[in-house]
């Protein structure tokens, strides 16, 4: 385009050298070339920007159809939507309608409905106070039972103790006690045949006399084969501690007949056990204040036949023999003391 503008320049040139054309004639020419020129630049240049602008209106409506599509098709989906929500809304209005119904049926329930209620409603208060009351009281006969117990268990531990105690002093008492009558044994073992016998019941040791093995008939003086027995008795016992020993006279039935100082079978009884008693002491180191005389008259008989052999049987003198128990009445009495 530059090229052809300078060759209609270079035309005009030539032109106005060779031709009786005026110059002022071809400055006018080469003004309107030029004007010309420009318009059409112009021109050029304005219908690239309509082209530039047609395009950019031709995307831009394509855009709008696009758009207008897609608002179509939200629209119908709006519009079914919409329809769906004005389902639900009724659907809403009439459940609001229901509940406001059965709301004003509610607030007219009757007075005594009320009073029923209410009543109902504090007898469960009071059935619930009474269990909490029978609850607390339960505990606190609960908590009271467990005191109890407590001490229950600490007086059967305290308990248990001196059972535990009392046995084995029992049981030492037993092994002393059988001791002791073996040893008794051993040392009348000569007089076995001679109407003495020696056992152990109840806790003591009973030696038994005839009174032919002691006494002539009717008499009160110890014979020589008596006094031998009772010797040997009173060196064993005398080795002994922690014992009483009890001399007991019986007689038959028989009355006594004799004169003196023995009037009846009551004075025959003790005066032979007070024979015994002082034959043992004078001839061994036994403690008197462990010796007691005593007569049980015929009141007390071994056998009660009214035979010879029942009668000599009961003519006798008893020496019993019993351990010291104060150890064990200390604690018996300590026991005694404690649950009181």
């Amino acid at each position: 385009m530059r090229n052809l503008t300078n060759a209609l320049i270079a035309l005009f040139l030539i032109l106005s050298a060779t031709s009786c054309i005026s110059p002022k004639k071809v400055n006018e020419i080469k003004d309107d070339f030029l004007k010309s020129d420009e318009e059409r630049k112009y021109l050029k240049s304005e219908n690239q920007r309509l082209e530039t602008e047609n395009k950019e209106q031709s995307a831009s409506i394509e855009n709008s159809k696009n758009n207008i599509k897609a608002l179509s098709e939200d629209t119908t989906t709006l519009g079914l939507e919409l329809r769906r929500k004005v389902k639900e809304y009724d659907r809403v209005n009439k459940l609001n309608d229901q509940l406001l119904k059965k709301q004003a049926e509610s607030s007219q329930l009757s007075e005594a409905e009320n009073r029923k209620l209410i009543y109902e409603l504090q007898t469960a208060q009071e059935n619930l106070q009474n269990k909490e009351d029978a609850l607390l009281a339960l505990e606190r006969e609960l908590n009271l039972k467990k005191s109890n117990l407590d001490k229950l268990s600490t007086a059967l531990v305290d308990r248990e103790k001196r059972v535990n105690e009392l046995e084995a002093i029992i049981a030492e008492k037993d092994a002393r006690v059988k001791d002791l009558k073996n040893k008794v044994t051993n040392a009348l073992l000569n007089f076995k045949d001679k109407g003495l016998t020696v056992e152990q019941k109840n806790g003591r040791i009973y030696v038994s006399m005839e009174a032919e093995l002691l006494f002539p008939s009717g008499s009160t003086a110890i014979n020589t084969e008596g006094k031998k027995a009772l010797v040997d008795l009173a060196k064993v016992l005398e080795k002994q501690e922690n014992i009483t020993v009890l001399v007991e006279g019986h007689t038959d039935v028989d009355a006594y007949r004799g004169s003196g100082q023995i009037k009846d079978n009551w004075d025959l009884s003790v005066m032979r056990s007070t024979s015994v008693v002082k034959i043992m002491l004078e001839n061994s180191k036994l403690d008197p204040t462990v010796l007691t005389a005593a007569g049980r008259g015929e009141f007390m008989p071994l056998d009660p036949a009214k035979t010879a052999e029942a009668k000599a049987k009961n003519r006798r003198i008893e020496i019993i023999l019993t351990p010291n128990l104060d150890q064990l009445f200390e604690i018996l009495d300590k026991a005694s003391a404690t649950e009181e």
